[in-house]
Parts: structure tokens; C-alpha cells; sequence
């Protein structure tokens, strides 16, 4: 299964419903995403099989640490992308074309670790050469918004809407989480009709999920919880303390439970 996950790197994303992946039984997934603890999670409890990416960080921690470990260790196969050309790949999905051209990746070795992908030349006068970016189609995108109604309308609120609407056109199911469900009329009471980036004709199932983006940040709604983001990365280190870590927040029956432990600690 090929799963798109929306936000960027260690912004507003779909935290619960990726913790959620973890408590279930799904495994061999290939992960689509400009990659944060999203990626590194699923990595670090053996769900991956094949990322998809044009990074993978945690923004105030440059690199993804359980994300290196798995490349280092080659646990997972790693396509690694200019941002532009996964931009690219999601629209071409988007547009059920196979490819669109792209200059995006040429002179780089990008093409010597992906000798699957072509060159293409226009067929104009100017005979221009592309690399033929192949489109990504998924089969399920996850995304995180401030606010959303039951419809699946969807609205963010911070500062960058990323690419959440391109995840989901591109995916044949698409369930969105939300800080707060609200009724529809109210949706452009916090911000002008321009933040409902999300129309209902892109969700399939709408979850409330408050604190659903932790640790991420979710702006206005919370910043980034830096100190729980630390004692995450740490855990890259010692895997006594993966352990423990693993247990006290991930192997538990549910969201609420994870939202009690982060609370008391």
C-alpha cells in the first residue's frame, strides 16, 4: 500500500493517524512524503518497506534520526527526490497523466541513483531535454487541519497551506484529521474563505483529533513541543531508551491513552 502523508517535515502533521498505522497490523508500506517524525516513526517500528522523498527532518533537528538509522542500516528502500520533482510526481497523479517533464534533478545524481527514470525531449523547436517524472500515485493520503466540518471541508490556519490538497487529489482514499470540527457556516469566522484549501470532494472520512499534529507544530493552535521532539530524537541513540520510549507512548490501545502520557510526563 502507498501511503501519502501531507504537512512538511516537523509541520502539522498527521500524527495521530500515523501512531494510529503503528497500533495496527499494516506493514511493507511505501510512505510518500516531505518526510518528519512521520517517516522516522514508521521506519523506527518496522512498517516501511519504501520511502518516497525530498527530505526527511525534523526542522530545529536538521536530520530525521531514526530515518539515518534506517538508511545507514539499508532496512528500507530509499528514493530520494529534488522537492520539486516529488511536487511534480503529485501532480502528474493529480492530472492521471503518466509523467510530466521536468528540469528539476538534471546534472545531479539523482538520475545515477534512479536509473528507472527517463529523459524526455520536447518535441518543439527548442528540443529542450526534461527528466519524465513519473506521477505518484497513491492509494491513501492522510492530512492534518485546524479546522474542519463533518463534510470534509478543510481549513488551515498557520501559515503555509504545504501541498495537503495535491496528497489528496493524487490518492484513491483520503482521511483528513482535525484539531476541532466545527459547523460549516462558522469555517471563515477565524480566516478569509482563501484557508479552506480542503473541499469536501477530496475526503473520504474526517477524524477530530485535538493535539493531533504532537509533536509537530500546528500553528495557531501550538507550536512544535521541542523538549518531547529531543527526547524523540535521543531515543535514536540508545535502544534502551527507544525502548522505553516506545512503550510508554507507542504501545498503547489508543490515541486519548497517548495524549494522557504525554500529559503527565
Amino acid at each position: 500500500m502507498t501511503i501519502g502523508i501531507g504537512g512538511w517535515g516537523s509541520r502539522r502533521k498527521p500524527m495521530s493517524l500515523v501512531r494510529e498505522i503503528i497500533r495496527s497490523k499494516l506493514k511493507d508500506l511505501t510512505i510518500v512524503s516531505y518526510g518528519g517524525p512521520d517517516v522516522g516513526l514508521l521506519c523506527a517500528t518496522g512498517k516501511v518497506k519504501k520511502v518516497i522523498y525530498g527530505f526527511v527532518s525534523l526542522d530545529s533537528i536538521p536530520l530525521e534520526p531514526h530515518f539515518r538509522i534506517a538508511r545507514q542500516t539499508a532496512s528500507i528502500e530509499a528514493v530520494e527526490l529534488d522537492e520539486g520533482m516529488l511536487q511534480w510526481g503529485l501532480l502528474a497523479a493529480v492530472h492521471r497523466v503518466p509523467f510530466l517533464p521536468t528540469r528539476a534533478g538534471l546534472g545531479s545524481d539523482l538520475e545515477r541513483n534512479n536509473p528507472d527514470f527517463k529523459r524526455i525531449q520536447s518535441p518543439y523547436d527548442d528540443g529542450e531535454t526534461f527528466i519524465a517524472m513519473p506521477a505518484l500515485e497513491l492509494d491513501v493520503a492522510l492530512i492534518h487541519m485546524n479546522r474542519g466540518d463533518e463534510s470534509g471541508n478543510g481549513q488551515f490556519l498557520g501559515p503555509d497551506p504545504f501541498f495537503d490538497d495535491l496528497y489528496c487529489l493524487a490518492a484513491k482514499r483520503r482521511f483528513m484529521s482535525v484539531e476541532k470540527i466545527v459547523p460549516t457556516q462558522d469555517l471563515i469566522k477565524q480566516a478569509s474563505v482563501h484557508t479552506l484549501r480542503i473541499n469536501r470532494t477530496m475526503i473520504d472520512g474526517v477524524i477530530e483529533a485535538p493535539n493531533g499534529a504532537h509533536f509537530t507544530e500546528c500553528p495557531p493552535d501550538y507550536e512544535r513541543d521541542e523538549a518531547f521532539q529531543k527526547e524523540y530524537a535521543a531515543t535514536a541513540k540508545d535502544l534502551e531508551a527507544w525502548e522505553a520510549f516506545k512503550k510508554r507512548y507507542l504501545d498503547v490501545s489508543s490515541e486519548k491513552e497517548y495524549q494522557e502520557a504525554v500529559k503527565s510526563r
